[in-house]
């Protein structure tokens, strides 16, 4: 290997093992993904699907793909599975074009409130091909209200109807989601990029079988690698592999779609379900510390693997536009989070005021609900002092001292 390249990728080495990765949305793949990753796969075009190709030489890429839509189907008690798309972009992209038109009208949630950038941001693809409207949280308990969400929907008679998100910390009620769907006459689309670890070990209820279209990502509680499915009713079947090729994509990934089968294998395991209950109890313990020392969180608790913090109400930051700050005085303790925007925040995406965390890594690691009250009391220490580097330095010889205890790719 190229010693410029290889000694860059063992200085990330070095720093996944020696920082406490707290962005809810990464994950640290096993080494069997990581080995599929780099694989001799990555040099076959297999432009088609398993039987029907466009080149020749797939038999073995065939038998992989099909190990990965069965595996899939079987995860998530899918009907369908289409198992080329390259990221979850694309695979939203090709979720929306496969039964509206541009123009059309789709109901999601607020980007600020927690929906992803393909739900509907202006500078999108999405916001700029397709009409959508939006629903938020309630302003009160900063959740999900169903009613209010079924009067948008029965005002604005979408197409479709978008739910999973990325920085919602309560459970999702898909099925609500569905049956509003189904009494406006839309599509409903379920986006579970985040969560999917949690719902195939059935810590959070399931948008299967009943919603009509399902997409994930593989890199985030799943642990697989980089990269998305789409998971649907058998009568969309055809209309989805039509839209991914050749709608979409050209030759598909296929050294990245066998390390999706090893992922979906490992999720079928009882130790991946002890990992994702594992998640939830993390989750809840560090958010309990940081409320019990006065850091407000968005909805006041969690349900899923991530936690909003609320920089304007946490009295001891108390103003606007402090996300970034706080993220950089977290890393520069080796603890690494992402600034956010809350509900109903005033200041800009670039910087907003509140931080996005979670526990799927520190759970991957081996960490148990001690090392949350741990993290949690480093994280008030440092979001009180977050001008002091010597505050921070100490507590990054501390962080490395706690990752030297649970190792993962040494």
């Amino acid at each position: 290997m190229e010693d410029e390249i290889f000694e860059l990728i063992e200085m990330e080495k070095k720093r996944l093992e020696n920082e406490l990765n707290m962005i809810p949305s990464e994950n640290y793949a096993s080494p069997a993904v990581l080995k599929a990753c780099g694989s001799v796969l990555n040099n076959k075009y297999a432009e088609g699907y398993p039987g029907k190709r466009y080149y020749q030489g797939n038999k073995n890429i065939d038998e992989i793909e099909n190990l990965a839509i069965e595996r899939a189907k079987k995860l998530f008690g899918a009907e369908h599975a289409n198992v080329q798309p390259l990221s979850g972009s694309p695979a939203n992209m090709a979720i929306y074009f496969s039964v509206l038109n541009p123009g059309d009208k789709i109901l999601s949630m607020e980007l600020n409130h927690g929906g992803h950038l393909t739900h509907g941001s202006p500078v999108n693809f999405s916001g700029r091909l397709f009409n959508f409207v939006h629903y938020g949280v309630n302003r009160e308990t900063e959740m999900l209200d169903m009613n209010e969400i079924r009067e948008i929907a029965l005002k604005e008679q979408p197409k479709m109807i978008v739910s999973g998100y990325t920085a919602y910390p309560r459970e999702i009620d898909f099925k609500s989601f569905h049956e509003i769907a189904e009494e406006v006459g839309a599509y409903s689309f379920a986006d579970i990029s985040h969560i999917a670890g949690l719902v195939v070990a059935g810590v959070h209820p399931s948008p299967l079988p009943f919603t009509d279209f399902v997409m994930t990502t593989t890199h985030k509680t799943l642990r697989g690698p980089r990269g998305a499915i789409i998971l649907c009713k058998e009568k969309y079947a055809k209309l989805i592999d039509k839209t991914v090729f050749p709608g979409l994509q050209g030759g598909p990934h296929e050294h990245v779609i066998a390390a999706k089968a090893i992922c979906f294998r490992e999720a079928m395991t009882p130790e991946f379900r002890n990992y994702a209950h594992q998640i939830v109890k993390n989750s809840k313990a560090l958010a309990k510390t940081l409320m019990d020392n006065e850091i407000k969180l968005v909805s006041n608790g969690t349900d899923n693997h991530l936690i909003l913090i609320d920089l304007i109400n946490t009295k001891f930051i108390g103003k606007p536009g402090m996300g970034r700050n706080c993220a950089i005085a977290l890393e520069n303790a080796g603890i690494i989070v992402n600034a956010n925007t809350i509900p109903f925040d005033p200041s800009t995406p670039f910087n907003p005021s509140g931080l996005r965390l979670g526990t799927p890594i520190l759970t991957t690691r081996g960490m148990k609900e001690d090392e949350m009250e741990i993290i949690g009391e480093w994280i008030v220490k440092i979001l009180k002092n977050i001008d002091n580097r010597a505050i921070q330095e100490e507590i990054r010889a501390e962080v490395v001292e706690l990752c030297k205890q649970f190792p993962f790719y040494n």
